[in-house]
């Protein structure tokens, strides 16, 4: 398996190329995020990054991600356009030599938390999502009552309480935990301004966001075919629906209506199995067995979850997932590729997310994407793989 590290670019990472070249990863995993969503990413632009990449020993191995105009998943506005900006873009990726392509189908928002440094018992901090404060945030906060249908009643309780008992610099902090997900060139909400965005979503159920994908994948996925491209779609996270939007990426069965909707290998997935975890009702192991052969990029952490829906990034062999069963699952199908001469036979990873370790706490990086909390992360899948490798 091929070791990879994100890195968000110059200006935007406070962690350097040269400091990720000695954790020991190969392979660097970035986008242009500086780009706004929906423009074209030129060639100049995408060979200056690879360029700077190589020169400090690395490559630009997975792109993450080709970010999807809002437009496109409420089926809105001109997607003529919008798809032959995003089919450019990718002719341009492929004539620099760079093949795969992670991106999500998550509407508004991308990965969603509620505590960006929540403590952990040995030292550290790590992310967590805490559902009596989401409650709290969508009832209380946003005035959207009929999420009341969505927590059972001990968690309304809490949510009430937390609120009661919360400063407005405590409901700030919660907004802008929430908002933290997204990163570049993208738009960040106050809570006025989410009611309205969220507006642009009414009506929209599973069925509309599913023919919309569909849609994406007719637009895109034989122009990936004809380009000798992988993409490969991030589970949703956390892997349920939130804030009234729909999610369809989140459990076997939505797993499987995209891998069915276009019987490509170009039309991938990304194991993610830190978001598939989230949900007790996903079994990533056996998700991992059934989509190997389709599976171009995997994050691996790992989460432990609580009874009422609250879950938290543990270590990542600590967690409620069977991480050493999972990269058995890889590997495995790492030996069939290589049997089968199928040219993209080493499955790139990374090791998603982190605890703040040590000095990360001063460092500024993007939540979630400490340097030494990662390195500490990418140590212990190294050594599960290279024991299962010898056995």
């Amino acid at each position: 398996m091929k070791e990879t590290f994100r890195w968000y670019g110059e200006g935007l990472d406070k962690i350097s190329l040269a400091d990720i070249r000695q954790t020991g990863a190969s392979g660097i995993v970035t986008s242009l995020h500086e780009i706004p969503y929906g423009e074209v990413w030129s060639r100049d632009a995408i060979g200056k990054r690879r360029d700077l990449i190589k020169a400090a020993g690395m490559d630009w191995t997975v792109v993450e991600s080709l970010p999807l105009h809002e437009d496109i998943k409420r089926g809105t506005g001109d997607l003529t356009m919008l798809f032959a900006n995003y089919r450019q873009s990718m002719a341009h990726l492929a004539a620099e030599g760079i093949d795969t392509i992670c991106y999500n189908f998550m509407p508004l928002l991308d990965w969603t938390r509620t505590d960006l440094h929540a403590p952990v018992a040995n030292g550290g901090t790590c992310l967590r999502f805490e559902a009596h404060r989401m409650a709290a945030f969508e009832i209380h906060m946003l005035g959207r009552m009929e999420a009341a249908e969505d927590y059972p009643s001990d968690v309304l309780t809490k949510a009430a309480e937390w609120y009661t008992a919360s400063t407005q610099e405590d409901r700030d902090t919660l907004l802008a935990s929430i908002m933290a997900g997204l990163p570049g060139a993208f738009d960040r909400y106050d809570v006025n301004g989410l009611r309205q965005a969220l507006q642009s979503y009414s009506g929209l159920g599973h069925s509309d966001l599913r023919a919309n994908y569909k849609r994406f994948l007719d637009e895109i996925i034989p122009t990936a075919e004809e380009l000798g491209m992988r993409f490969c779609v991030h589970p949703d996270d956390p892997p349920r629906d939130i804030l009234g939007l729909p999610r369809i990426v989140s459990n076997a069965d939505d797993i499987d209506w995209i891998m069915s909707a276009h019987d490509s290998n170009a039309n991938g997935l990304t194991l993610c199995s830190g978001s598939l975890g989230a949900n007790p009702d996903n079994d990533v192991v056996a998700i991992a067995e059934q989509n190997a052969s389709r599976i171009h990029f995997a994050h691996l952490r790992n989460v432990r979850k609580d009874p009422d829906g609250s879950f938290e990034e543990s270590a990542h062999l600590e967690g409620d997932t069977n991480m050493v069963a999972l990269a058995r699952v890889l590997l495995n199908e790492e030996s069939r590729r290589k049997a089968n001469d199928r040219p993209d036979c080493d499955i790139p990873f990374r090791p998603d997310h982190g605890h703040d370790l040590l000095s990360d706490a001063s460092m500024g990086t993007y939540p979630g994407y400490p340097l030494i909390g990662r390195m500490r992360g990418l140590a212990e899948l190294r050594g599960v793989i290279h024991a299962l490798e010898a056995i």
